[in-house]
C-alpha cells in the first residue's frame, strides 16, 4: 500500500464514525442509550420514530460500531457498545456549546430564567449526601433508576412528582437529576419544586455522567424488580449488572 492509498484507507474509517455522529436522531439515541439497555420498540417510541426507522438508525451506529446488540427471542435489545462511546458524545456535546452561540439561546428561550439553569456539583452533591444536608430525587422514568442510580437517590419519576410533594421535607434542600445536562425532566422538577415552596437545585450532571467520573452507582435491582417497575419498557427483559 502506498502513501496516498494508505491515508485515504485510514480516513475513510475515520469517517465511519463521523458519520454514523451525523443524525440528530442518532444522537439522541446515544443520548437514550446511555441511560442503559433499550429495545428497539422503546427507542422508537422515546425518540418518536417509526420502528422501521428507529431501527435503521441503529444499524448505522451498529454498523459503525458505536452499539452493540443482542436478541432475547424475538426481541433485539441496543446499548453503548462502551463508556469510549459515551465520552465522545459529551466531548462532541462540549465542543458544539463552546463553538455554538445558537445552544445558549436554545437552552435559555426554555429554561426562561437564568437561576433554573444553577447546578450543584458532582464534588459537592458528594459532600452533602455524606453529611445528610440534602435530599436526592431521580425523576427519570423508574425503569432507569432500577437499572442503576445514585446511591441514596429516591425515585419520583417525572409524572409522578406532583402527587409526592406533601411527602418532601421542607427543611431540606432538594436536589434532582435526570438523564444529563441537557435533559429536561429535572430542570421541571425544579421549577414545581420551587412553585411549591421548597429550595432546590438540579444537578448539574445526569447518571452516565456520575458514572463516567467513577462515582458510585447502586446496582440493579433483581429481575423481577426491572419487570415490576418497567411499564415505560414493555415486554422488556432486563439482567442483574
Amino acid at each position: 500500500m502506498d502513501h496516498r492509498s494508505y491515508k485515504d484507507s485510514l480516513y475513510q474509517q475515520f469517517a465511519r464514525v463521523g458519520k454514523a455522529f451525523a443524525s440528530a436522531k442518532r444522537l439522541e439515541i446515544l443520548d437514550l442509550l446511555a441511560q442503559g439497555e433499550r429495545p428497539v420498540e422503546a427507542v422508537a417510541r422515546e425518540t418518536e420514530l417509526t420502528i422501521g426507522n428507529a431501527s435503521a438508525h441503529l444499524q448505522v451506529l451498529r454498523r459503525a460500531r458505536l452499539v452493540d446488540s443482542r436478541k432475547d427471542g424475538q426481541q433485539v435489545y441496543y446499548r453503548l457498545a462502551d463508556q469510549d462511546v459515551f465520552r465522545l458524545f459529551r466531548d462532541l456535546e462540549a465542543l458544539a456549546q463552546k463553538r455554538l452561540t445558537e445552544i445558549e439561546q436554545i437552552t435559555r428561550s426554555y429554561h426562561e430564567s437564568p437561576e433554573n439553569l444553577e447546578g450543584i456539583s458532582a464534588q459537592e452533591l458528594q459532600t452533602r449526601l455524606r453529611d445528610n444536608e440534602v435530599i436526592l430525587l431521580d425523576v427519570r422514568p423508574s425503569a432507569e433508576y432500577a437499572a442503576g442510580h445514585i446511591p441514596g437517590a429516591l425515585s419520583v419519576p417525572p409524572d409522578e412528582l406532583q402527587q409526592h410533594l406533601d411527602e418532601l421535607p421542607r427543611n431540606q434542600e432538594i436536589i434532582a437529576y435526570c438523564r444529563g445536562p441537557y435533559c429536561l425532566f429535572a430542570t421541571d422538577a425544579v421549577r414545581q419544586l420551587r412553585h411549591a415552596g421548597y429550595r432546590a437545585r438540579r444537578l448539574a450532571l445526569g447518571l452516565p455522567d456520575w458514572r463516567a467520573k467513577g462515582f458510585p452507582v447502586a446496582k440493579p435491582k433483581s429481575v423481577e424488580h426491572l419487570l415490576a417497575t418497567a411499564s415505560i419498557y414493555p415486554n422488556t427483559h432486563y439482567e442483574d449488572a
